[in-house]
């Protein structure tokens, strides 16, 4: 191609893609789109943007390119690491300098070779209908002898006026929590180092304008689709770089090249807001709603027996709170932990995935077809890579744990991983969880995956990558074998969440948690990533198992309200006015369920920190829902206004609260001033609306209509 920038504008974001003075492709701008430009006006833009050269510094203008490149004089983190065992080599770092770019509509393709080092380097970026970029790196080994990877990243430069960082942090049953910081010169990086993706990693790295919001201010965000070890991170360099970049992390020997082969990093996923963080995660949830295998608009409601029965399994008590599940509109039915041998607690079994005969007599067959003769489909809970020590599988090929020594690894919740890369371990694992896929009529998997990869090896290499590797493979061929299967990623909760296993999953459990005053925090920042319908929220028993935290039914329930909705609590003990209820907000939840799959998710900003909004607005902005909860003991009689966004600010909308009754029957609805009115867009966004006078914990439902 020319010299002249490439210019990629798709869904209101804007790259050029342009070269130094050396040839080296630069990213020159990521953002807002920047309109039609002809060649002129790439040239001036690429001419602006050309750097000066400093004292005492190098002797002519440098530039980052496309690979931050410390034979270039990159002093901030470099994008390639490595080194070369045999061979005639003699650089130890690519330098990559002769750049072939192809363009076309959508995507580039950059690569270069260094012939003297042994690496060929390719760089992939295109930009989807949705704006959300894409980008990553390739590595191949040219010469003789093998080439350890130690590092290959992808980073992508940002707005220099984006000095305030974003990220996540947590813990089991409190994933996801924010934390917010002044970008300053160095570097801030977030390592995963979990084999899985991990209850404290941050979801994305975001960068903006000082003070942003969900609705306000300038920002960048990426997000590393890899559901291993894995990084991301923000670079303020001395010489004024600005870039957000991550990449899978590789442990020492993990990928070796060997001369001819190729390793492509997981895609890092970009995404620029104009205004705040709604808009950054509406192209995130665009992406996965396009790849993630069941797409569609309209999740069955779900009763798990977990928090139900834990591990007391008989048919007759199983069956019986299927029968109270499908007499409330449930529409799916899920068997969790217990069911398979040995498995009477969680200290054995695992490993054994054949239907336990002490419990089960007659195997699964009565109770799948008792659920499926109460109109509901079967779900079955499976923990494939994990092992106990006390299963037949552990004692008859102990060699198939995975560990890097003779000595097993410390235990986690008194289980081991199972290596995936053992042959015969893949072979047997997957005979038997097609076996149970073809015998029974499973609807869908809960696939749990509870503990950390620790001392993981493989044939005396580091083995996270294979193991991630492994696990994909696995999820990719049972569904070639059952394309109807629906799968939901569990990990202990919320520890493997990414875009790299929503590509293969059905559905996230973004916590094990289901206090929904814990949950209205995580769900709001699991969001920057998971649109609603992909991330599971069931409605508990009135006291939390894991807080011990007392809500109302109606906090519980519209917690759930806008997301993938279940049930996770022993129906079949309740009176028949709390199953009512229960049966009343199921049916409010059916009624706005059209929406959460196919609508845009908002988050209307609030001074008072006490209260807490989530929406979903129709796609063609004719009808929006919108929860209202207090999540703190500080809210004030009468907070400020609320301001409804996401609306067409031309329109005017009827506005309603539809809250099912009570207990007793009590009628909740039309507590709110703006009941019954018919604002415009314009109104709702800029003036608001009163709120009631709210108690602590406490939760409310508006719906909107447009008219006219």
């Amino acid at each position: 191609m020319s010299s002249a920038p490439v210019h990629l504008t798709r869904g209101g974001v804007s790259v050029v893609l342009g070269r130094d003075d050396h040839g080296i492709p630069v990213l020159l701008h990521w953002g807002a789109a920047l309109g039609d430009l002809d060649d002129a006006g790439l040239d001036a833009l690429a001419t602006a943007r050309r750097p000066g050269a400093s004292r005492s510094a190098y002797d002519g203008p440098r530039s980052t390119g496309l690979v931050p490149d410390g034979t270039r004089g990159y002093s901030g983190t470099p994008a390639l690491e490595g080194h070369r065992v045999g061979g005639e080599a003699t650089a130890a770092a690519p330098s990559l300098v002769d750049w072939e770019v192809l363009a076309g509509d959508a995507a580039i393709t950059a690569r270069s070779e260094d012939v003297e080092a042994g690496w060929s380097v390719g760089v992939q970026i295109g930009l989807d209908d949705g704006g959300l970029l894409h980008a990553r790196t390739t590595v191949s080994n040219t010469a003789d002898g093998d080439l350890h990877l130690a590092s290959v990243l992808t980073a992508l430069p940002v707005g220099s006026h984006a000095t305030e960082l974003l990220d996540l942090t947590g813990r089991w049953c409190k994933e996801r929590s924010p934390q917010r910081h002044p970008w300053v010169q160095g570097t801030h990086r977030r390592d995963a180092r979990h084999g899985r993706t991990g209850h404290d990693a941050t979801l994305v790295m975001v960068a903006g304008t000082p003070g942003f919001g969900f609705g306000s201010g300038e920002l960048w965000a990426v997000h590393t689709a890899w559901s291993g070890n894995h990084t991301h991170y923000a670079e303020r360099t001395p010489e004024g770089e600005v870039l957000l970049g991550g990449g899978e992390l590789l442990a020492p020997g993990e990928v070796v090249l060997a001369p001819g082969e190729t390793y492509a990093s997981p895609w890092l996923l970009g995404s620029w807001s104009p205004a705040g963080l709604d808009p950054m995660s509406h192209r995130f949830h665009a992406h996965l709603r396009s790849v993630t295998p069941r797409a569609r608009g309209e999740r069955p409601v779900i009763a798990n027996s977990w928090e139900a029965v834990y591990f007391d399994h008989s048919l007759e008590r199983i069956a019986e709170l299927a029968d109270a599940a499908a007499s409330v509109g449930v529409e799916r039915f899920v068997l969790d932990d217990g069911w398979f041998l040995g498995r009477r607690d969680d200290t054995a079994g695992l490993g054994d995935w054949t239907v336990d005969p002490a419990v089960w007599p007659q195997g699964l067959g009565p109770l799948v077809d008792h659920v499926r003769g109460c109109g509901m489909e079967f779900g079955l809970w499976v923990e494939p890579e994990m092992v106990n020590l006390d299963s037949e599988t552990a004692r008859a090929h102990p060699e198939r744990v995975l560990r890097g020594r003779s000595a097993m690894p410390p235990e986690w919740r008194q289980q081991q991983v199972l290596d995936l890369q053992d042959e015969g371990a893949y072979a047997d694992l997957r005979a038997a969880l097609l076996a149970l896929l073809d015998e029974l009529d499973i609807a869908y998997l809960k696939w749990d995956h509870n503990r950390d990869l620790t001392d993981a090896t493989h044939d005396g290499r580091p083995a996270v990558h294979g193991q991630t590797l492994a696990a994909y493979r696995l999820l990719d061929e049972l569904r070639a074998a059952h394309p109807a299967l629906e799968i939901e990623s569990c990990s202990s909760g919320g520890a493997r969440v990414d875009a790299g296993v929503l590509a293969r999953t059905d559905r996230i459990w973004p916590s094990d948690t289901i206090d929904p005053l814990e949950r209205q925090h995580l769900q709001r920042w699991t969001s920057l990533l998971v649109p609603p319908e992909l991330m599971g929220s069931h409605v508990g028993g009135a006291t939390a198992h894991t807080t011990g935290r007392t809500h109302t039914l109606r906090y519980r329930a519209a917690t759930a309200l806008l997301h993938w909705f279940g049930i996770e609590w022993d129906v079949s003990r309740l009176d028949e006015a709390t199953l009512a209820e229960l049966r009343e907000w199921i049916a409010l939840h059916k009624r706005v369920r059209p929406l959460i799959g196919t609508g845009t998710l908002v988050h209307p900003d609030h001074p008072d920190p006490a209260v807490m909004v989530t929406g979903v607005v129709a796609a063609d902005r004719s009808e929006a829902w919108y929860v209202v909860a207090t999540v703190a003991a500080t809210a004030t009689q009468h907070p400020a206004p609320l301001r409804l966004t996401g609306l067409d600010p031309e329109r005017r909308y009827r506005v309603t609260e539809e809250m099912p009754r009570g207990p007793g029957g009590a009628d909740l609805t039309g507590a709110w001033s703006v009941h019954g009115t018919e604002p415009t867009g314009r109104v709702l966004a800029a003036a608001g609306v009163a709120l009631p006078v709210l108690d602590p914990e406490e939760a409310r439902v508006l719906r909107l209509v447009a008219v006219g």
